[in-house]
Order: structure tokens, then C-alpha cells, then sequence
């Protein structure tokens, strides 16, 4: 039987080529690799020749990077070059390597980008990866037992249907009336490598008095669900908070943690104001 979200994966990679990005695989070291969605005229034998400024949309923990930023790619593409990784372990990107830490996916990603001729960009990061530098292990378990969960695996890799469903009726402030069907094969299409990902959340578990948050220098906006149950406003506050004076906070309204999917006009706007304020665009 057809899975319906792969096909749906075809479907959402024909559109974004549509719209100029083409797959590249990229080898870090020896047994790495990631794979990129890049402009089609950005790399010419992994020299970038395009002018526009880039956007790098680093994805979450459910899903590839296509899946994830669906509704921001083609919204995107005219003004800036748009730049969608998978992260290790997701979609195409694979390691042979024991190293699960955030510093080494990070690692991977810089290279990747130099690697394709990027040398400056403009982050836009979800759940997992937006918010890794300020994320700490007693924030995280407090966030997934408010919500019914007695870990992080438990919540962000589902093995059943109902668990499935449990994590999106959180994650999303809409009422989704889903088939089973729908579920079940999102189950098969997108949770591969359950036991490496399990290792990258441990990875992520860095107590409270370990971890150091950088004062950046570098503009940060937070773009927040205020209905967010997993993650609330009030740790969005505390985030930028911690990130320092550089960093500016946004709610939209009617929408959870997967703000940029319920609310992807809204989103968009407030997402392409902060990159007009923080890149000139180009004239072509």
C-alpha cells in the first residue's frame, strides 16, 4: 500500500523545485554526510555565484527539512537563498560516527555550508534546533511533563498511532482531524533512525549549571505560539532573557508550537520584516 506522506514528500520536493532549490549531498569527513536543498544557480562545483543574501531553515525534531519549513521555502526564494539541511539522522543526512553532541551536528552544518561557498547567513531555527543554545535539560523535562510525557523520547519519538496523535494535538493549536492512516504512515515515513535520535536528545541534555549562554552579538527574534504548550511564553521570555539585549520577542496569536505550520502567513510576515532589517537584499 502507498504511504501517503511519502508521497506527499514527492509532491512537496517537486514544488520546491519549482521554485529553484535542488538536492545536494554534501561529504563532511569520511562516513558523513548531509544533505542540503540549495538554489539551483547558487553552486556551480561547490562555488557559490548566486548574490542574494542567504537563509539557512534548520528544522525540528519531527520530520526532514522540507516537511518542517513547507510553508517558508517558497515564500523565501524570491529575495533571499534559501538553504534547507537535514540535520543528522533526518532525511538524507547519515554519520558513522558515535558523536550525538550538538556541537558536532553544528560542526557538520558550518562545514556543509562553507562547503557549498556559503560564508554568511541568517539562521531561522525550530524547536530542537532554534532553541539548543538556551534549552536545558530541567526546562526540557519540565515542558514534557506538563504535558503528559515522562521524557523527551516519550514526546519527540512516538512508536504508536495515539502517541503520535498525543504529540501533535500538543504541539498544535488547531483541531486536526486526521485519518489513522495519515498517522500510521507518518509513523513509517518519518521516524527512521529511532536509536541514533534517541542518542542526539541525551546529547541534548545538559544541566542547568553547565551550560553557558553566549551574550550575542547578532540580532535574535523569537517568533512564538501564544498558546505554545510544550514550550510557553513564559520560557520565551526567559529565553531572550538569557540571550541578551540583542534579542527581541513576537507572539502570534491562535497558534502553538508549530507556529510556522498553523499560522505560515503571519509567520512568514513577522519573519520576513526581521530579515529585511537584518539583510540587504540583493538587485537581482
Amino acid at each position: 500500500m502507498v504511504n501517503v506522506v511519502t508521497v506527499y514528500s514527492w509532491l512537496l520536493h517537486g514544488l520546491v523545485r519549482a521554485v529553484g532549490l535542488r538536492p545536494y549531498t554534501v561529504e563532511i569527513q569520511p562516513g558523513t554526510v548531509i544533505k542540503f536543498w540549495a538554489p539551483c544557480n547558487a553552486v556551480s562545483k561547490h562555488k557559490r555565484v548566486c548574490s542574494k543574501p542567504v537563509v539557512v531553515l534548520l528544522h525540528g525534531f519531527c520530520g526532514d527539512g522540507i516537511i518542517n519549513w513547507q510553508c517558508q521555502i517558497g515564500a523565501l526564494t524570491r529575495d533571499y537563498a534559501v538553504y534547507v539541511p537535514d540535520l543528522l539522522f533526518f532525511g538524507g543526512s547519515v554519520t558513522n560516527k558515535a558523536e550525538r553532541s550538538p556541537e558536532f551536528q553544528a560542526e557538520c552544518l558550518a562545514t556543509g555550508l562553507r562547503k557549498l561557498g556559503v560564508e554568511k547567513c541568517v539562521l531561522v531555527g525550530f524547536m530542537v534546533s532554534g532553541a539548543v543554545v538556551a534549552i536545558t535539560e530541567s526546562v526540557i523535562l519540565r515542558a514534557v511533563e506538563g504535558v503528559g510525557f515522562s521524557s523527551c523520547s516519550e514526546m519527540l519519538l512516538p512508536v504508536t498511532v495515539e502517541g503520535l496523535k498525543t504529540l501533535f494535538s500538543v504541539a498544535c493549536n488547531l483541531n486536526l482531524s486526521l485519518p489513522n492512516r495519515f498517522f500510521s504512515d507518518f509513523l513509517q515515513a518519518m521516524y527512521s533512525n529511532r536509536k541514533e535520535r534517541a542518542e542526539l536528545l541525551e546529547g541534548l541534555e545538559i544541566s542547568y549549571k553547565e551550560i553557558h549562554i553566549p551574550k550575542f552579538h547578532q540580532r535574535i527574534h523569537l517568533l512564538w505560539g501564544e498558546d505554545d504548550k510544550i514550550l510557553k511564553l513564559e520560557f520565551a521570555q526567559k529565553m531572550k532573557d538569557m540571550v541578551g539585549n540583542n534579542a527581541t520577542f513576537e507572539g502570534i496569536k491562535n497558534a502553538g508550537h508549530l507556529v510556522h505550520l498553523e499560522r505560515p502567513w503571519l509567520y512568514n510576515k513577522s519573519l520576513r520584516q526581521f530579515l529585511s532589517c537584518v539583510l540587504p537584499l540583493s538587485q537581482e
